[in-house]
């Protein structure tokens, strides 16, 4: 037996602050100037149930991207090209989250990947991943407000109302995460029922129609695919083949959009763990524990799912119902009309479900504006906690909720007021390009902190199979996701070469530099090196099984039998 793992069980048995490693090896923690001690373990309260995380697993960060951007990417690359699209960025994502799922499995703590990179790959590495996640989800809000008084006008075409329903709507949102976790979940978990139900209702009229069954009776088939073709390009070039596959990489990034967010289930399973040592001694299981590890294995395998049938599926029903170039694709207002699906319900003589669709569209959008305030206000605590961030942001209210985090984060809910001017809304649109840049680095960042999650344990012998999930694939999904994420971050602005725009190449690339200028700067601040596999923390501040899951109880009626299988 080494001298080293000696030291460790010496350690542990004299009733030192380390603690076994949840895959059975001692592991030496990580020194304290590197910001991995009990402060660490927060004091935030975990009021997610099960059945809360996995329906926002399903559906939590379904927005406008879905239901009005698969319009976008028909008209952009045709019904095969947005297909394939869908499929490429849909693997990525699942690479991603399978990564993060995995990590997660073994440390359900407060800030998640941006904390995992710091205590995997570098402490300056995770401080400018936190920042540059902070920062997407934050401007995301005000993005899906926007949204959804958007999607009013449907009813509402008077422009000067704008103004008053974007208050109601930011003070609405703001409520519910100051109310506290309990609300955010019992919200989303109601705003994903509604999704779940649109867009499998949405996929079945589209499947009835195109088979036939509207009132024209009228079958469709494969027809568009002929005609106008299954392929289509922006224009920039004479090479027809050439064109189609431009047209295919513009819709990668927005099928990217599309998918962003599914990696705030990982969050959403941290925050349902268990109350932080810091606070009292321990409580019945059944009353505090709300079982993360067991949670993340179940909605790991839920999103793949959710990609194959609501994305996949969605995608190739919107190929068979509307031609690419069909104009009202192109009409660009933003609500339920230019829906594919709206316009082929339209055309086969149902003129009854538009204005719910667009109610149904516009609860997503506010949905999912609640899921990412949620999200940046917790990535913004858990830097604070790390010390990467001010320090008053760790403050929670004695129901356990990080308010002034919350407040701060409540603030960019405002920016949305910047679409009530025509001057400001041009800012504001580089703002949201801005962020589906950041979403990509988010994307590269998890799966190269995965990497390195993965050499730590090969190097400290550690077995990943005794986790409550892991992937025989890996690390060669975390690969995938790398190799791909960084094709999308280079490509993003690919238009601005052929038609030059310079307020287009800033919006499309300057997050790269700023990427890098925040883990450059933080690596001069805080003069801490790169971890080695072998000296990587795989202990301090993590729970154990024990502390955070539940014995599983096994269903003891066909009521239980079936709320298991759904929840």
């Amino acid at each position: 037996m080494s001298a080293r793992y000696e030291q460790d069980v010496n350690n542990f048995n004299h009733g030192s602050t380390e603690k076994a490693s949840p895959l059975g090896t001692f592991v030496r923690p990580a020194e304290n100037r590197d910001n991995f001690d009990q402060s660490d373990l927060d004091r935030v309260q975990r009021r997610l149930k099960q059945r809360h995380v996995q329906m926002i697993a399903i559906a939590g960060t379904i927005g406008t991207g879905l239901f009005l951007g698969s319009g976008s990417a028909l008209e952009g690359a045709g019904p095969l090209g947005a297909l394939l699209a869908y499929l490429l960025v849909g693997t990525v994502a699942y690479s991603t989250l399978c990564s993060i799922g995995e990590m997660t499995a073994l440390a359900p703590i407060s800030g998640t990947f941006p904390h995992f990179a710091a205590r995997w790959v570098q402490p300056s590495f995770g401080a400018a991943v936190g920042w540059n996640y902070f920062y997407a989800q934050a401007i995301t809000v005000p993005v899906e407000i926007t949204a959804a008084t958007i999607l009013i006008t449907f009813w509402d075409d008077n422009h000067k109302h704008q103004a008053g329903y974007t208050i109601v709507l930011c003070f609405l949102v703001c409520l519910i995460n100051v109310f506290g976790v309990r609300y955010f979940g019992e919200s989303e978990f109601v705003f994903s029922i509604i999704k779940l139900t649109l867009i499998t209702g949405l996929i079945f009229c589209g499947l009835i129609i195109d088979l036939g069954g509207g009132p024209d009776h009228k079958r469709l088939g494969f027809t568009y695919w002929k005609n106008p073709g299954a392929l289509a390009g922006p224009g920039l070039v004479k090479n027809k083949a050439t064109d189609h596959f431009l047209g295919w990489v513009s819709v990668l990034v927005q099928a990217g959009f599309s998918f962003q967010g599914m990696e705030l289930v990982a969050m959403l399973v941290s925050f349902s763990s268990f109350e932080s040592f810091l606070k009292a001694s321990f409580r019945s299981a059944a009353s505090e524990t709300e079982n993360p590890r067991r949670n993340i294995s179940k909605a790991v395998r839920r999103v793949f799912w959710r990609i194959v049938i609501f994305y996949i599926l969605g995608i190739l029903i919107t190929g068979m119902l509307v031609p690419y170039n069909d104009p009202n694709l192109l009409n660009g207002n933003g609500t339920a009309t230019q829906s594919p699906y709206v316009i082929a319900i339209r055309r086969a003589g149902i003129h009854t479900l538009p204005s719910i669709i667009n109610a149904a569209i516009f609860t997503s959008a506010f949905s999912a504006g609640n899921s990412f305030l949620f999200c940046s206000s917790r990535i913004l605590y858990g830097l604070a906690v790390r010390g990467q961030a001010p320090r008053i942001f760790t403050y929670c209210t004695k129901n356990g909720l990080p308010i002034i985090a919350v407040l701060t984060c409540c603030c960019f809910s405002l920016l949305s007021f910047m679409n009530v001017s025509s001057g400001a809304a041009k800012v504001f649109n580089w703002f949201v390009n801005l962020s589906t840049t950041s979403g990509f680095f988010t994307w590269w960042s998890i799966c190269w902190t995965y990497i390195q999650f993965w050499r730590g344990h090969k190097a400290q012998g550690l077995d990943r199979t005794k986790l409550a999930y892991w992937n025989p694939l890996q690390p060669g999904l975390a690969i995938w996701g790398v190799f791909w994420t960084t094709i999308f971050i280079l490509v993003n602005g690919y238009k601005v070469f052929f038609v030059w725009n310079t307020n287009d190449f800033l919006t499309a690339y300057i997050n790269i530099p700023i990427f890098f200028t925040l883990w450059i700067g933080w690596t001069l601040y805080m003069r801490l090196p790169f971890w080695r596999p072998r000296d990587m923390d795989f202990v301090t501040g993590i729970p154990s099984v024990e502390e955070t899951d539940a014995p599983e109880v096994p269903p003891r009626n066909l009521t239980e039998k079936i709320f298991n299988a759904i929840f």
